[in-house]
């Protein structure tokens, strides 16, 4: 059987676009976490995200006790790069929201805690909603500024999913090379010092079997 060219474009660009849809809505751009504080120490929650990612955070504070809704409580918020540097960091608050650019590839740290001081020790929970990549961009202003709407400003949200998974596809291969490069220099190690331990073992047991052999021999055991 043989299909034309017009054939052939209207079966493939309608499976193209269900693919790209399909990858809209499962790209991992965002996540809405819920922490129980305790009323001691620190709950922190962590997302690797590769270099030059935009990241938007809001949080809030809710206390519960019994089912009614008492006074809500303060906590404290810290956030750190991979490398140790302070990205965000608030005391005393009830809600916030904080937003970079990374800067490194790695795991993002963000540390909550509850503020002892006027507190009954009822239940406290935080709502995080952290969105990354193509979640965190305001797609309203950019449809404003270009005057876009519609099937086109969908379009937009694709190609940014796209880029988006071509750019985390990257980086997941370039971890990839660098785990296997570790791998194989600790492989080497590891060979490295299986021989070592097998030739100084031998060389322990030569030894051994010379001295014991002298022993005897001066004995007049054999």
């Amino acid at each position: 059987m043989t299909w034309n060219a017009d054939v052939r474009r209207a079966v493939i660009f309608p499976s193209l676009f269900v693919i790209l849809l399909w990858a809209l809505s499962n790209a991992p751009v965002g996540d809405a976490v819920w922490l129980n504080l305790p009323p001691t120490g620190t709950k922190c929650v962590s997302d690797e995200i590769q270099n030059n990612v935009v990241v938007l955070v809001d949080y809030v504070v809710i206390s519960e006790d019994h089912g009614h809704v008492t006074h809500v409580p303060t906590i404290s918020v810290k956030v750190t790069s991979p490398y140790g540097n302070n990205l965000h960091h608030r005391e005393n608050v009830t809600h916030g929201q904080f937003a970079f650019t990374t800067q490194e590839s790695g795991n993002y740290l963000a540390c909550f805690w509850l503020e002892s001081h006027g507190h009954g020790g009822g239940e406290v929970s935080v709502n995080i909603d952290w969105k990354t990549g193509i979640a965190a961009k305001d797609w309203e202003s950019v449809a404003r500024k270009e005057k876009i709407e519609g099937v086109e400003l969908e379009l937009r949200k694709l190609e940014g999913a796209v880029e988006a998974i071509h750019e985390n596809l990257l980086y997941l291969k370039s971890r990839e090379a660098e785990m296997r490069s570790v791998s194989e220099t600790t492989n080497g190690r590891v060979t490295r010092f299986s021989i070592m331990s097998l030739g100084i073992c031998i060389t322990v047991s030569g030894l051994q079997v010379w001295y014991l052999k002298r022993f005897f021999q001066k004995k007049k055991l054999i």
